[in-house]
């Protein structure tokens, strides 16, 4: 009757621990008045007393030691630290100081950021539930949701952000009564166009549903979703043709995404399924978020100017970076973003044109993905949102001639002069 074993862990009723940042009991009320940027630096996860891993650190151990047997089963005392699939000290780390970033009840990292959606969409959706989908948004999202949600019976209606001149108000038009989830990126991939999120989210507090924000490309560090009044947030630290760590990690050599939720219940049913389905993660993204606010405050500046620039060019014909003016939304990203990350969309008329100024540039890289330190570019309809990964037929568009450009923090100068000198051979 005292043996508690591994079953336990799927029982609705088993209360999960959620991690402590040390910082908040070492400073007290002194945590709450600090400025984010040093919550980054101050804040990890405590570990628990229990805890005792059978090889020492950085927690390689797949499993750990137990004292007693009634431990296993004893609040806040090891229940996270059992095999490496149900949790681990060093995850934990970075769960601790993401949630600190987020405001959240907790968070939960996953192995790519396509199994932190695919998590949130599988949790919270069902047949014959409906899912609310902004449009245009990352390929693998879409894919996932047309190929996979679609075949289990779930409805869905993308709302095209473009488009809809009111964004907030075309979903509440889309709203049904089976409307179980709305799903939204803060700023869509690979357009960067940007919906009202403000206004969203009153649409669906008003009516009770429950809302989820990728907010990947804007960083954590520019928003935090929850604080505004979502559900759940969502970063990819991922890409899924290259090994990158986009703005958390910042270094292009980790693959991870991350959930952080407004309500513990519902980490509790994430942490479960995330159980169940194997899909954690054991990574070093602490090491990149010591430095995120130094990285995106240098990233966004140099974006700010290398907008400006190309919109000067007279061979770019459209220029969509959220903090210009000239954006169609920039209204609504000044609302929700003090700082307007590094994702520029610059529209050169043709394929061959983008293809042409790609191969002719040379300090910036020709490579998917993002938020990294040094600067990345693609071509969207070759690459990241082509046929070999948007294979569904409603999946957004891409204009021929747009190119994708992840602004890194190398000087601004030399980025703007790598890219005159590409325009110039056009």
């Amino acid at each position: 009757k005292r043996f508690v074993g591994i079953t336990s862990l799927f029982s609705d009723n088993f209360d999960w621990p959620v991690g402590n940042n040390e910082a908040k009991e070492r400073l007290g009320e002194r945590f709450s008045s600090l400025h984010l940027d040093t919550k980054i630096s101050a804040s990890h996860a405590k570990p628990l007393s229990n805890a005792d891993p059978v090889v020492v650190p950085i927690y390689h151990s797949s499993t750990y030691r137990f004292k007693t047997v009634n431990q296993f089963n004893e609040p806040n005392h090891g229940s996270n630290f059992v095999y490496r699939r149900c949790g681990n000290p060093t995850t934990e780390n970075v769960e601790v100081v993401i949630n600190e970033i987020e405001g959240g009840a907790g968070s939960l990292l996953y192995n790519s950021g396509l199994a932190a959606i695919s998590a949130v969409f599988l949790e919270f959706l069902n047949s014959g539930s409906h899912l609310i989908s902004m449009s245009p948004i990352y390929s693998g999202t879409s894919s996932f949701i047309n190929e996979t949600l679609k075949r289990f019976g779930v409805e869905v209606t993308f709302v095209d952000v473009e488009k809809e001149e009111d964004f907030a108000d075309a979903v509440e038009k889309a709203i049904r009564p089976n409307t179980k989830l709305i799903y939204f990126e803060t700023i869509a991939n690979p357009t960067m166009a940007v919906p009202d999120v403000l206004g969203t989210l009153e649409v669906a507090k008003k009516h009770n549903i429950r809302t989820c924000i990728d907010a990947t490309f804007s960083s954590p560090y520019s928003i935090q979703p929850l604080k505004l009044g979502a559900d759940i947030s969502l970063h990819s630290c991922f890409h899924q043709q290259a090994s990158s760590s986009k703005y958390i990690g910042g270094h292009t050599d980790v693959i991870a995404g991350v959930v952080t939720v407004a309500h513990y219940e519902d980490w509790k049913k994430l942490k479960l399924q995330q159980l169940t389905a194997g899909s954690s993660l054991m990574t070093l993204l602490t090491r990149g978020l010591k430095t995120l606010a130094l990285r995106v405050a240098r990233i966004s500046e140099n974006a700010q100017k290398t907008a400006e620039y190309l919109e000067s060019h007279p061979k770019v014909n459209h220029v969509y970076y959220p903090g210009l003016p000239s954006h169609p939304q920039h209204k609504y990203a000044k609302q929700v973003m003090k700082q307007f990350s590094g994702m520029i969309a610059f529209d050169v008329g043709t394929s061959e044109n983008a293809i042409n100024l790609v191969e002719n540039l040379k300090l910036i890289i020709h490579a998917v993905s993002l938020g990294g330190t040094e600067s990345l570019i693609e071509h969207p309809l070759s690459m990241s949102h082509g046929k070999q990964l948007l294979r569904d037929a409603d999946g957004p568009t891409v204009a021929p001639g747009l190119l994708r450009f992840s602004v890194g923090i190398e000087n601004v100068e030399d980025i703007i002069g790598d890219l005159k000198k590409a325009l110039d051979q056009l």
